[in-house]
């Protein structure tokens, strides 16, 4: 018999053994006269808290309570249902996986919670695959929205009205639930949930791809960075190289001035020697001569033949002839300033070998420079090819522009610099007066401004016809050993440097460093006054020929 009822629950539906109150599988099934039937503590509850007594399915009334009386065929058929279904349930439990941390659990799990597949945001529950499927199957869960699995359900719950929030306040930008729509939020600007999710998805879809082109910039500014090192190191390399060869260098020329110094001195000291050796052996010849002379005298002042002593003390009397020794000296050589030049002679040197590879390194970063006649201030003339500028006697009649220096004979360049290195060359051969370098973009340009880094100007300037000074406050004075005929003007900008070399002697002039640039620079040129023909000479800009 258990075996017949067994096939026969295998053939009904999992509905047909569910309360349709408890929505779970009969316990003590009772049958009401209507023919529906319930677990009968759940249409006893039902019918304790409803009166006049009702069926829950059908709605039909009853004046009397029905007598209750449990179905045993129902009950011993939802018993088997009841262990088929939680031997189903076991064997899907054992495939299924235990929720590990940070995974949502079943709630409805007993023991070892399994990870949950979907929560209900009206159970408010969240299920595993066993106890999902009523959601799947049955036509009154079937309604539930079902999310992918999360924590806090209780979160999207209304806390004023205990009600869903499914919708979207753009007015106060928050989500609400249907009753706040007419209490809280009434007439604000509500949308539905979904519609509010996908603006906001797309704006994220949005500000995702912001970010990835922002991560892109910086993986490039990364490359960029990481390139910039390599660069450095490069350089470091190379300057570690030269540094190097310059100081072995160095070492083997100090160490060879050296002993040319040891032996000049030696030899010196050989010199005196030898003179010395050759008074000295001449000396004792003559002692040798006079004691001879001394031994005859005595012997003869003993004689007692008078015709003897007679006969020799003509010869005897007088005494050998000898050199006058009064005014012969031996004197130690002088060796005053013998050391200071010979170091002076070897870095003089070596500084003009290091002077000439530091210009051909400089000269590297040359670049085409032109002037602007916009600049120019009125009296000054310049070539068509931008190349040369000179003062001239007429001013001219031109546009007081805001880029025009007015007063002082300046003009910049074309060109402008704000990062890098740069390197140009001046002829200014024959001038008696003139400033050069370079000058920040935002320098004041009306009126009469000293050249100084404090007004934006890094410059050198010649004044009263071989003075030259650096151009800062107060100036300093340049010793130069020659007056330079064409000037190289360098700057790095990254390393606030600013150099001036004299390209024929390969000398360093003057250096800025440690400016600090922010803006762009230009170059800056300025032929001074004419001096009625005295400074008629132009300032030229030179084409750079790479010294070998």
């Amino acid at each position: 018999m258990s075996v017949d009822m067994s096939a026969a629950s295998c053939l009904l539906t999992e509905d047909q053994f569910l309360c349709s109150i408890c929505q779970d599988v009969f316990t003590d099934p009772v049958a009401i006269p209507c023919g529906h039937n319930f677990c009968k503590a759940c249409i006893t509850q039902h019918w304790n808290v409803n009166v006049p007594y009702q069926c829950p399915n059908c709605n039909k009334l009853f004046y009397t309570r029905p007598e209750l009386q449990v179905n045993t065929l129902i009950s011993e058929m939802a018993a088997q249902f009841r262990q088929s279904a939680q031997q189903k349930a076991s064997s899907s439990s054992s495939e299924q996986q235990a929720a590990k941390p940070g995974e949502v659990p079943c709630d409805v799990c007993t023991g070892t919670k399994l990870k949950a597949l979907k929560s209900c945001l009206v159970c408010l529950d969240s299920y595993c695959e066993t106890h999902l499927e009523p959601h799947l199957t049955r036509s009154g869960l079937k309604r539930h929205q079902l999310i992918n699995p999360v924590e806090n359900l209780e979160g999207r719950m209304c806390t004023k009205h205990d009600k869903l929030l499914e919708l979207f306040c753009k007015t106060d930008q928050m989500c609400v639930c249907m009753v706040c729509t007419v209490l809280g939020h009434k007439n604000h600007d509500v949308v539905p949930l979904k519609d509010e999710y996908e603006r906001k998805k797309a704006e994220l879809g949005k500000t995702e791809a912001e970010i990835q082109q922002m991560i892109q910039k910086r993986r490039l500014k990364i490359q960029e960075v990481k390139h910039s090192v390599e660069l450095s190191e490069e350089d470091a390399g190379r300057e570690i190289a030269i540094g190097v060869q310059v100081f072995n260098a160095l070492k083997e020329s100090v160490e060879r001035r050296m002993n040319e110094l040891l032996n000049t001195i030696k030899e010196k000291q050989r010199k005196k020697e030898k003179q010395a050796e050759g008074f000295i052996k001449e000396l004792e010849q003559e002692i040798s001569e006079l004691k001879k002379r001394s031994t005859e005298v005595k012997q003869l002042s003993r004689s007692e033949d008078h015709l003897h002593l007679l006969q020799s003390f003509r010869t005897l009397n007088t005494a050998p002839p000898t050199k006058d020794w009064t005014g012969v000296r031996v004197s130690p050589p002088s060796y005053e300033g013998t050391v200071v030049r010979a170091v002076e002679e070897t870095l003089s040197k070596q500084m003009k070998k290091l002077f000439e590879a530091e210009l051909k390194r400089v000269q590297k970063s040359a670049v085409d420079v032109t002037l602007d006649p916009d600049t120019a201030q009125p009296w000054l003339i310049l070539s068509d090819d931008g190349k040369q500028v000179k003062h001239g006697d007429v001013k001219k009649n031109l546009p007081n522009n805001p880029e025009r220096f007015d007063y002082c004979t300046r003009v910049l360049a074309k060109q402008s610099f704000s990062s890098g290195r740069f390197y140009y060359e001046v002829q200014v051969k024959g001038k008696t007066d003139w400033i050069l370098g370079v000058a920040r973009e935002s320098i004041k340009r009306k009126g009469i401004i000293t050249p100084t880094p404090q007004n934006g100007y890094w410059t050198i300037w010649l004044r009263n016809e071989n003075e030259y000074v650096a151009c800062v406050d107060p100036p300093v004075l340049l010793c130069l050993k020659s007056q330079p005929e064409k000037v190289g003007v360098f700057v790095d900008y990254e390393e606030g440097l600013v150099s001036f070399h004299d390209v024929d002697t390969a000398a360093l002039i003057y250096s800025f460093t440690g400016c600090c640039f922010t803006e762009k620079l230009y170059p800056f040129f300025s032929p001074g006054l004419n001096a009625g023909g005295k400074n008629s000479a132009p300032l030229i800009i030179s084409p750079v020929n790479h010294t070998e």
